[in-house]
């Protein structure tokens, strides 16, 4: 009699434990489902935003021909690049996609190269903005579109070897190591660092980036402020430029706190289940990847007054267009 008790007590509990499971993987499913159209929509905003703010950059030659518009469009195209990224590996993480590790570390690689700009541009712009209000007789002669040009191809220069580094880790431990080359959970970064080495190096790099720029920021801020109070000193044009540099190293802390992002995450996963992580993973990607991404790009091109009218005339001409295909829609549809 007890052991068909125990029979029926065992049978009851793996059909409550299956349901439990059940319930909970058609709830995760509907998370992810309302998580990547919760990211979606903004990230197809945002890129519009960052993308007319792309196509205003190079429609005049005063922002082709102007060395800090130009150091702005590397900027922004980086970041906009590093978006579209990132949004592409939330979206394939959220449908379970798995991948090979080659596919997987080419994409992680073009994401790095992309998020490891914008540090570089942000320190070779805030020398930009220091030479121009500390030395503003010599500053034409300094940032020429030939140093601005060679600044540029440093900077990517730099990116490409980092990248490259980390690629070549990652074959030899691939190599050596894998049994095969599919992975068996979705691609991430933290499915990458698996070698002692690799995440070593990529700590060292982070901190080198971030320190450099930081101190170059920095630097400037204070030339900028002794330079202001002189009194040859332009006052307004030493005004913007504080505001400016303080604008650099808020994006500095958005793009370290993205970085830093993998540390949050593997900390967390000891503490709490796979299904928080996942909640916590996407609000961390809302608040550290996309909303700085636009949000301070907007504010560049609002704040300029060069920019400021060509952009709002480009957003607005977006709007009024797709308002008008709406109603070519919508009177296809009534016919």
């Amino acid at each position: 009699m007890s052991l068909l008790l125990w029979f029926i007590y065992h049978l009851c509990f793996l059909k409550m434990s299956s349901v439990n499971q059940s319930e909970q993987q058609e709830q995760g499913a509907v998370e992810r489902l309302l998580f990547s159209t919760a990211t979606g929509i903004p990230c197809c905003i945002f890129l519009l935003i960052n993308g007319t703010m792309l196509f205003t950059l190079r429609s005049k030659a005063v922002f082709r021909d102007t060395s800090r518009y130009v150091l702005l469009y590397n900027l922004l195209l980086a970041d906009t690049a590093q978006m579209a990224c990132s949004q592409l590996m939330y979206v394939l993480a959220a449908c379970g996609a798995t991948l090979t590790y080659p596919e997987c570390g080419v994409l992680n690689l073009l994401g790095k190269l992309t998020s490891d700009i914008s540090p570089l541009t942000l320190l070779v712009m805030s020398v930009e903005r220091y030479v121009a209000v500390c030395f503003p007789l010599r500053h034409a002669s300094i940032i020429t579109s030939r140093s601005t040009g060679a600044a540029i191809g440093g900077v990517w220069a730099v990116g490409l070897l980092n990248v490259l580094t980390r690629g070549l880790l990652m074959f030899r431990f691939a190599s050596q190591h894998l049994p095969s080359l599919q992975m068996s959970e979705v691609c991430s970064e933290v499915a990458l660092l698996v070698e002692p080495v690799t995440n070593t190096y990529n700590n060292v790099y982070t901190y080198l980036v971030f320190v450099s720029a930081t101190a170059a920021i920095t630097w400037s801020y204070v030339g900028v402020m002794v330079a202001a109070r002189s009194a040859s000193a332009d006052k307004a044009s030493a005004h913007k430029a504080r505001v400016t540099l303080l604008l650099h190293l808020v994006q500095l802390g958005f793009t370290l706190s993205s970085t830093i992002n993998i540390l949050i995450i593997r900390l967390l996963s000891v503490s709490f289940q796979r299904l928080v992580i996942v909640r916590i993973r996407s609000v961390l990607y809302m608040l550290n990847y996309m909303l700085p991404r636009c949000l301070i790009s907007l504010i560049y091109g609002l704040r300029d007054q060069t920019i400021r009218p060509v952009l709002i005339y480009h957003l607005c001409c977006k709007i009024k267009l797709y308002e008008s295909q709406v109603k070519v829609l919508g009177w296809i549809r009534n016919k």
